[in-house]
């Protein structure tokens, strides 16, 4: 089954659109003294304007995906009783140009030990 997307311009036909769904978002996460990729204990939140979502660890993982077909400016938090807390720069998840999903960032970010 597909679906049809608008985009907007009447004068071209409708976009077939996929039914998958894309996280605008994956983030992993490393200790900055061992470069060891980290998932325990961490809370990743992505956060814009009255927006706010705590990103998943999907089992057998070592990301976080978010931000579901939800395109806008965002900031990453992520906050740890062993590490320090840390918030990104601004983060721009953009539409794809069919305007069907959104095209993932690909985050890494590197935490300090308390």
């Amino acid at each position: 089954m597909l679906l049809s997307c608008n985009s907007g311009n009447d004068n071209f036909y409708p976009t077939n659109c996929t039914e998958v769904y894309v996280y605008g978002l994956k983030v992993t996460v490393n200790d900055v003294m061992s470069n060891a990729i980290i998932t325990d204990g961490l809370t990743v939140t992505a956060k814009g304007g009255n927006y706010e979502e705590q990103l998943m660890r999907l089992e057998n993982y070592d990301f976080f995906v978010g931000v579901g077909e939800r395109e806008g400016n965002l900031l990453i938090e992520i906050t740890s009783i062993d590490y320090q807390m840390f918030t990104s720069a601004n983060i721009i998840v953009s539409k794809t140009e069919d305007d069907c999903h959104v095209i993932t960032k690909e985050l890494e970010f590197a935490l300090q030990p308390n």
